[in-house]
This record gives C-alpha cells, sequence and structure tokens, in this order.
C-alpha cells in the first residue's frame, strides 16, 4: 500500500508545483518546470515497482505533467507557447543526455565511491532519452495539434471559446497518451524485457495515464482562473 501511497502523493505534489509555477512565474514558470520534469522522468523511469497490482516503470506522473503543462499554455497563452514548451523539453534532454555521458569519460579519483553508481544509472539513460526525444515530440506536438483541433469544434459546435474545456483537455491528453505510451514503450524496453513485462508496463503506464489525465483537468481550470485573475 505504500507505493500506492507515494504514487498519489506524487499526483498532488507534481501538479501543484506546475500551478503553483503559473501563478508565481506565468508562462516562464511552465518553461522552467516542464525542462525540470522532463529531465527527470528520464531518471525515474528507470526504477521498477508494483502499485495497484500491476507491475510499471515510474515516471508516468512526470511525464503526465508534461501534457498538463503543454494543456494549460494551450488554454491560457496560445498554440505557439505550448509548442515552444516542447522544444524547450527536448533541448533540455539533449543537453542533460550529453552532459551526464561525458561525466562517465572521466578517470575516477582512487578515492571516488559514486562512479560505479553513476555509471549504472547513466549508462542506461541514453537509450531512455533517445526513445524519449523521439517520442516526447511526436506525441507533444500531437497533444498540442488536437488540443486546438477540439477546441476549434467545440467553439463551432457551442458557439463559446470557453465552454467544454473537459473536452479539449482530455480528449486531447487522452488520444496523445496512447501514441505516447505504445513508442516509449516499445522503443525503449524491446530487448531488456520480455513480450509479457512490456505489455504489463503499456498497460499499467496508460491506466496510469487515464487517472492522471483526468485528475489534471481541475488543474488546467485552476491555471485558466490564474490567468483570468491576471489579465481581468
Amino acid at each position: 500500500m505504500l507505493n500506492e501511497l507515494f504514487l498519489a502523493g506524487s499526483v498532488v505534489f507534481i501538479f501543484g508545483a506546475v500551478i503553483l509555477s503559473y501563478k508565481l512565474f506565468g508562462k516562464t514558470g511552465l518553461f522552467c518546470i516542464s525542462a525540470v520534469v522532463t529531465i527527470l522522468a528520464n531518471i525515474e523511469v528507470l526504477i521498477m515497482i508494483t502499485a495497484f497490482g500491476m507491475e510499471q516503470t515510474l515516471g508516468n506522473v512526470l511525464f503526465a505533467a508534461t501534457f498538463l503543462i503543454t494543456d494549460i499554455l494551450s488554454e491560457c497563452e496560445g498554440k505557439k507557447e505550448a509548442n515552444k514548451a516542447v522544444w524547450i523539453g527536448v533541448f533540455s534532454s539533449v543537453f542533460f543526455l550529453l552532459l551526464t555521458q561525458s561525466w562517465l569519460l572521466y578517470i575516477p579519483n582512487e578515492n571516488d565511491f559514486v562512479h560505479d553508481s553513476m555509471l549504472t544509472i547513466f549508462s542506461n539513460t541514453p537509450r531512455m532519452i533517445i526513445s524519449s526525444l523521439a517520442v516526447y515530440a511526436i506525441s507533444q506536438l500531437f497533444d498540442v495539434w488536437l488540443y486546438h483541433k477540439w477546441w476549434a469544434f467545440t467553439e463551432k459546435r457551442f458557439g463559446s471559446k470557453r465552454k467544454y474545456l473537459w473536452l479539449r483537455n482530455n480528449g486531447s491528453t487522452l488520444i496523445s497518451q496512447i501514441v505516447n505510451t505504445l513508442l516509449f514503450t516499445l522503443f525503449a524496453f524491446i530487448g531488456t524485457y520480455d513480450a509479457k513485462t512490456i505489455m504489463s508496463i503499456f498497460l499499467s503506464s496508460y491506466v496510469i495515464f487515464i487517472f492522471t489525465s483526468l485528475l489534471d483537468t481541475p488543474a488546467v481550470y485552476i491555471a485558466r482562473k490564474i490567468h483570468d485573475k491576471k489579465y481581468s
């Protein structure tokens, strides 16, 4: 039960941090936290746990936060700013990959005690980050595109630019998360785990994304209220 409590707590903490960064720093805060969560997700995804009766990797909540960030930017700041957050995440991941791999090239001092641990972690991250980079860019740009397609549909169908935020939020995220989960699971874990484990990771990851997608809708509403209050 401890893993389940930690996962639930991480949703509250991470989504809360996204909202707080927007309230304190506006879109700049979201750009910054987008870079941070993208980098951390590529490390956290290496950890395998069992929670809610499913075998899964960590990092799902952090990856879900990137979709929350682009949805908030789409809703409050526009498509251009949402796409900018995606490319900031890509740039941050490339910088992180190159820097961490350079660390492994150094010859450690005889008194060094962390090199082996760093080697264990960061020798595994290139495949994760390269997989993540491709999948992240594809799924996030698709999510932003789909968000605005849903927005155009609801505005035309119901005659309101503000109504049905929940539909464009969930309609874009739930679909783009299928693309994200399937591609990342295949690229990152084929050859590392057997087919049964990969399928378990895919299913558990998407189940988590369903819940996080539904839970991030109130966060988008809160962010829009913050934006409206700031510019009213």
